[in-house]
């Protein structure tokens, strides 16, 4: 669970982009081009972690992405301009595609048959945690409300490297009994084809782009959600900044309730709540003008995207038993929804004002509701 706190680092790249996007004086399109490129990593190296699962086993590669994860953070203390950060983001989002692929099926080996959605769950809300916290801390160091450093809002950076280390001391001295992998001489592109193939199966396929779907407007909402403000109410980027926060309370919220009411109530009514929740809060977003009311929109998207790749994943990861590195190295290469949906949504943002990034995050919504009609 302490690693599920470090994989939530990742999310500090939506406050982190529009800083650097206000420091360098940069377009929506250029912005989200960091958390385009966080996220273009988990498409080349999800299925090779896979493979690299089977030969050095899941708690090594953990630890792996840890220290990859450390590296990142490490960068952006010593400088800002652009392709520093970009070194630091793509790092960032390399370490990530790591961790993401092999904590989760990690924790299936823990779990040992036990209750895996519901686990799975309470890890994102662990992971959400350090997802609400990085605004606040990035806000109070550009304010100077905490010692910076000289750093401004990449205090930010620091604080996390911090974390980062105690995770990766406190994994490596946690003992962990793995079976061995069935198949250890699996080239890459023998890895690549037979994840690919797993697609074959339907049902891991609309898995697979319910996953896109939900990091795409998870993203989405992290980088949006303070353009939206001061774009409806007239707010500095501080101010703003509280938007990506509220975000992840609420997501944090969906998460820790979500593990207990998924024990009582089936994926499939709760992944229909979830649905209808993110509906309604793309409306909000679409037409809201006052404060409230983009509020309202933006808590309810945190709660209701908050299980979805839980439960996609699971899903998947229970249509096929006997592969479950390779639906995992697969279903986080779905995480690629995070570069996609970003994308996307700068250019339609440059184009119409945010309400055109809101209607691509509105495209995955509906999706998600064609993945809930699949028994």
């Amino acid at each position: 669970m302490f690693c599920f706190f470090a994989m939530g680092f990742v999310d500090l790249v939506g406050i982190a982009s529009n800083y650097v996007k206000e420091d360098l004086s940069l377009s929506d399109s250029m912005a989200n081009l960091f958390p385009s490129l966080v996220f273009f990593w988990f498409l080349l190296f999800s299925v090779p972690t896979s493979l690299l699962m089977n030969r050095i086993g899941r708690k090594n590669t953990v630890l792996l992405s840890l220290v990859v994860t450390a590296v990142a953070l490490l960068i952006p203390i010593f400088g800002e301009n652009f392709y520093v950060m970009l070194i630091a983001f793509s790092l960032l989002g390399i370490g990530n595609a790591l961790m993401q692929t092999s904590l989760n099926p990690l924790v299936s080996t823990v779990m040992q048959g036990g209750n895996l959605a519901s686990t799975l769950t309470f890890g994102q809300f662990v992971k959400a945690i350090a997802s609400f916290m990085a605004p606040y801390i990035a806000m109070w160091g550009a304010a100077a409300t905490i010692p910076s450093f000289g750093l401004g809002w990449r205090v930010l950076f620091p604080t996390y490297l911090i974390i980062g280390i105690i995770a990766t001391l406190l994994l490596f001295a946690t003992s962990i009994h793995e079976e061995p992998a069935a198949d250890r001489g699996e080239s890459v592109g023998k890895a690549f084809g037979g994840a690919l193939k797993l697609l074959g199966n339907p049902l891991v396929l609309l898995c697979f782009f319910g996953i896109v779907c939900h990091v795409g407007i998870d993203v989405g909402t992290n980088t949006t959600a303070p353009k939206l403000l001061m774009e409806r109410l007239g707010m500095t980027l501080n101010e703003a900044a509280f938007a990506t926060s509220l975000y992840f309370i609420f997501r944090t919220i969906g998460c820790f309730t979500g593990s207990f009411i998924l024990q009582r109530v089936s994926n499939r009514t709760f992944l229909l709540l979830s649905v209808v929740l993110m509906a309604l809060s793309m409306l909000g977003m679409f037409f809201g003008t006052s404060r409230w009311m983009l509020y309202t929109a933006i808590a309810l998207v945190g709660y209701g995207n908050s299980n979805v790749f839980s439960l996609c994943f699971a899903r998947a990861l229970e249509a096929v038993p006997e592969k479950q590195n390779e639906v995992s190295g697969l279903m986080i290469m779905g995480l690629f929804g995070g570069t996609l949906f970003p994308l996307l949504m700068g250019f339609a943002s440059d184009m119409m004002g945010q309400a055109g990034a809101v209607a691509v995050m509105a495209l995955g919504v509906l999706y998600l509701f064609c993945f809930w009609t699949r028994k």
